[in-house]
């Protein structure tokens, strides 16, 4: 069967809007980490302090991608997509004009959660526009936006030495309004959205093994992203000692791949096979992970960091190919779930990493720790695979037919809803 051309199916004004709320999102979402050296010079923090200062937007996200994934599939996503970009600006007014101790430094770091939890929103909006042999390409692109992480550990430090890091909160209302009128603008729900979710189907799916699996795959791809992401920059001035606006844009380039390589990541999963691309994946991650544990030079670890960056990437774009395959009756609930895993483990690596530093003197530790993650997710999915052969993947990790497909999708879906255009 021919397959349609990605340009004459779905609807790419929604793609762009989702891209850009997922941009602007991830952009205020790490900026406590972006600005990290910043304020950790104004409070005297702790290597444990500025971990934790780093992960507590994460941990926020991560409870808060339940919430809109549950509003994306009860009010519609743009309904969700707005009040979330609204609710953003709250933790910007209270970086700029009220976050003036620890305390409310903790504070604004746990409301930025609202930023990462668009995830919930911005990902279901767009695989309802697209039919299944486009997913990967088309969630890849829409979330490419965690591109946003360049914008802040980029002009973030820049700005901070200039205005001061309270001003760099005020400015970023700027882009974020400017989103928030072009997704009101061109944001439309797909015309066979679900019309509906309960609270009893989000208990239903919980009961199925596999969303746990899924949930531990992405903790590790995308937790491992967007931790560094976060912390990279304090990580990079603590350890080689060099100048703050150095450290942001050392770690901009290595956000790079991994912003840019998910849709690769997507598009490769169509033609390969999700589960063999990750897998393959999972491996590199683990022997980057184990020499960068060495604390190489300066030299060598950013290019070992910028491998690293982008096989996350890669397999955040692998790991959201599968999931609409997995779970297409309930794509938004299952979106919601499983970013708040991953939320979680972007949470857990700046915590450790900043624990290790401070007990142990060296984050070579919290870097071992991370590539023994990796290989235990890369053994769970080759387990994972044998079960999963000849119902919804083929043996060679793709996925397998239609008929097949539809009839574990009626076998696990507490409910049928009509989620993606086929």
């Amino acid at each position: 069967m021919r397959k349609t051309s990605f340009f004459r199916v779905g609807h790419w004004q929604t793609l762009l809007s989702a891209f850009l709320y997922f941009d602007v999102s991830f952009m205020i979402w790490v900026l406590m980490g972006a600005l990290g050296n910043y304020v950790a010079s104004d409070f005297g923090m702790t290597p444990a302090q500025k971990g934790l200062m780093a992960a507590l937007p994460l941990l926020g996200g991560s409870f808060l991608r339940c919430v809109l994934g549950y509003l994306t599939d009860t009010w519609g996503a743009r309904k969700a997509g707005l009040m979330g970009l609204s609710f953003t600006l709250l933790p910007l007014l209270g970086g700029w004009l009220w976050a003036d101790s620890l305390d409310k430094i903790f504070a604004v770091a746990i409301l930025l959660g609202v930023a990462g939890a668009s995830f919930a929103v911005a990902l279901p909006m767009v695989s309802r526009w697209y039919p299944r042999e486009h997913q990967g390409l088309a969630l890849g692109i829409a979330g490419a936006g965690n591109s946003g992480t360049i914008l802040a550990t980029l002009f973030g430090p820049r700005l901070a030495e200039v205005y001061g890091w309270h001003r760099v909160f005020g400015m970023a209302i700027i882009p974020l309004l400017a989103v928030t009128a072009i997704f009101f603008a061109l944001a439309k729900d797909a015309p066979n959205r679900s019309k509906g979710s309960n609270f009893r189907q989000y208990l239903q799916l919980f009961r199925e093994k596999d969303i746990y699996s899924f949930g531990f795959f992405y903790a590790v791809t995308f937790g491992g992203f967007v931790g560094l992401a976060s912390y990279l920059s304090i990580f990079l001035r603590d350890q080689y000692g060099i100048s703050k606006v150095a450290a942001g844009d050392l770690t901009s380039i290595c956000v790079v791949a991994g912003s840019f390589m998910r849709p690769l990541g997507g598009f490769l999963s169509d033609r390969l096979g999700g589960i063999r691309l990750l897998g393959l994946l999972y491996a590199s991650v683990t022997v980057l992970a184990f020499i960068l544990a060495k604390l190489p030079p300066i030299a060598f670890t950013v290019p070992l960091f910028f491998l690293m960056m982008g096989c996350l990437g890669m397999s955040n774009g692998a790991v959201f190919q599968l999931v609409p395959q997995r779970f297409a009756k309930n794509v938004g609930i299952a979106t919601g779930i499983l970013g708040a895993a991953g939320g979680l483990g972007g949470f857990f690596l700046p915590t450790l990493l900043g624990w290790f530093k401070q007990y142990f003197g060296t984050y070579a530790a919290g870097l071992m720790l991370f590539a023994y993650i990796a290989a235990g997710a890369g053994i769970l999915l080759k387990w994972a695979q044998r079960k999963w052969e000849g119902t919804w993947i083929g043996a060679n990790g793709c996925v397998a037919s239609l008929r097949h497909q539809d009839e574990e999708e009626e076998r696990f879906s507490p409910k049928p809803q009509a989620e993606l255009v086929s």
